[in-house]
């Protein structure tokens, strides 16, 4: 079920009480966990080093970009930054929650893409976020996995740890957040996911249904209309909630990077990746919120467009050899599958 965002149900649930250090400590915690991502991934790397932009934004606000070019690991990796604040509501929040017209806002959060050297090691997504407008405010964010060959093995330890994230604060989190990430980095115009999902949730302000997307009649709402409305969380439930997703990342990555990054490749695996890398682009500059929004508030172009990958191809037509890796990431990897309950003998669990 998605609520309305005009009806009285919603206005009540976003007029609890926020701590008044509420945009401190989330900044706060944003920039920490910036910090610890680019730290852990410089030492992975061995060989890159982030070089760090910081920013300002005319109308209030600004950031830090941090970007890693040419590593032995990475060919390149952006984690940002940014806290940004007005007074003109940007059209994509406006459409989402009309209640908010009238106010200033106030966002904050952390956005990362990784595009890995090796067609074995995934590329990977995160971004965090927090919004405040008026009496309106929400967590959102999410994590997702973009394998260019299939390796059930890592799709499953993604899928694990982040559910054992999830399931530290609740145990609808994951199953709902899970299918709404299938939901939403998926490419229509295609008709096939961007990779293997992870987290994606937005709206969360402790009231009413988890799930808050626009396809009322998909699994995503079906299994939440199911769960019904939840017990009222706090703010700081949800802080707490959002850490924990953003601090289980490494645990979640690392441990693929470190077991496929010195996989021997050739030029079929590289010219694969750099094909695949194109659907990368398509959503990013077609589908993702956070471009949009990011353009919309007149954010740093340089920051916004970070996540795009260095070097990419398109090929007419292509269609992967039958019985090969790459068909199997068509067949199985592009589509939602149970990763966390996962058989190996059953290609679909």
């Amino acid at each position: 079920m998605v609520i309305n965002s005009q009806t009285p149900t919603m206005r009540a649930e976003s007029t609890q009480t926020l701590p008044t250090d509420a945009k401190a400590r989330v900044s706060q915690f944003m920039k920490q966990l910036q910090d610890k991502i680019t730290q852990t991934l410089a030492e992975l790397d061995g060989v890159g080093k982030f070089q760090e932009d910081t920013w300002e934004r005319p109308e209030g606000g600004g950031g830090r970009s941090r970007i890693l070019r040419e590593g032995a690991i990475f060919e390149q990796a952006g984690v940002g930054f940014s806290e940004v604040w007005g007074s003109h509501l940007p059209p994509s929040i406006l459409a989402q929650r009309p209640e908010a017209a009238g106010h200033g806002f106030y966002a904050t959060g952390t956005s990362m893409v990784l595009h890995p050297r090796s067609p074995y090691v995934p590329t990977v997504h995160l971004n965090y976020r927090y919004f405040e407008a008026g009496p309106v405010w929400w967590f959102g964010g999410g994590v997702d996995l973009t394998p260019y060959y299939p390796f059930a093995e890592d799709a499953v330890h993604f899928h694990k740890t982040l559910k054992q994230a999830c399931d530290a604060h609740h145990p609808e989190y994951y199953p709902v957040f899970k299918r709404w990430c299938d939901e939403y980095f998926y490419l229509k115009h295609r008709g096939e996911t961007r990779g293997v999902g992870g987290l994606f949730f937005d709206y969360q302000e402790g009231r009413g249904s988890l799930y808050r997307g626009p396809e009322n009649d998909g699994p995503a709402a079906s299994y939440s209309n199911q769960v019904g409305t939840l017990e009222p969380r706090s703010w700081e439930e949800l802080f707490a909630f959002a850490q924990e997703c953003g601090y289980a990342f490494l645990p979640a990555y690392v441990p693929i990077v470190e077991k496929r990054h010195k996989m021997e490749y050739g030029d079929r695996e590289r010219n694969f990746q750099l094909y695949r890398r194109g659907r990368y682009v398509e959503f990013n500059l077609v589908y993702d919120r956070g471009t949009i929004f990011g353009l919309q508030t007149n954010g740093r172009t340089e920051s916004i467009l970070m996540s795009l990958p260095p070097l990419v191809r398109w090929e007419y037509g292509y269609q992967p050899e039958p019985n090969s890796p790459e068909a199997e990431l068509y067949e199985i990897f592009l589509k939602p599958q149970d990763w966390v309950n996962w058989i190996p003998s059953s290609p679909k669990s």
